[in-house]
């Protein structure tokens, strides 16, 4: 058996604490992971490419994990792992409804490359309720995200929030 490559895919818009959960874990399970940040216009980024790439690289770097490596994409997940040659696609669950579509989206890309194996990690209890598009709206509207994300990307997110406005009344 070759060299496991693993592919982590999302749009960490922004990364959470969740997500940094699934990566920690997910590097353990495969000799290299990539984190693939992805585009995704449908979820309003609040975060150009270039800037989720640029956090989740520094996150990546706080955490030491010497085999995690990130690169950005904008193309069929299936045609990103083969480039990269990849065999292993690693998807984090917070809850059922997670999983119905996980399942679905593993289902075609089994479809796709049968070579390429969806393992799913069911985030750590404390942080299944976190969500990127939460944190956003939390934030917008002047509420505390500190318990859902890193220090670094807290005040990445207030910045953004300052330069775009606060929403709400009170």
């Amino acid at each position: 058996m070759g060299e496991r490559i693993g592919i982590y895919p999302g749009t960490f818009d922004p990364i959470t604490l969740g997500h940094a959960d699934i990566i920690r874990r997910g590097s353990k399970l495969v000799d290299k992971l990539i984190i693939g940040v992805t585009t995704n216009p449908s979820k309003n980024p609040m975060f150009s490419t270039e800037e989720r790439f640029a956090m989740v690289e520094r996150e990546i770097a706080r955490m030491g994990l010497g085999n995690v490596e990130v690169e950005g994409f904008n193309a069929l997940l299936v045609k990103f792992a083969q480039k990269m040659g990849a065999n292993v696609l690693i998807r984090g669950l917070r809850a059922v409804a997670d999983f119905e579509y996980e399942y679905q989206m593993a289902g075609m890309n089994q479809q796709l490359d049968d070579d390429i194996e969806t393992v799913f990690l069911m985030a750590d209890v404390s942080l299944q309720p976190i969500a990127s598009k939460l944190v956003k709206e939390i934030a917008l509207f002047g509420g505390d995200i500190t318990p859902f994300v890193s220090q670094a990307v807290c005040e990445d997110v207030v910045k953004r929030v300052e330069e775009k406005g606060q929403l709400g009344d009170y």
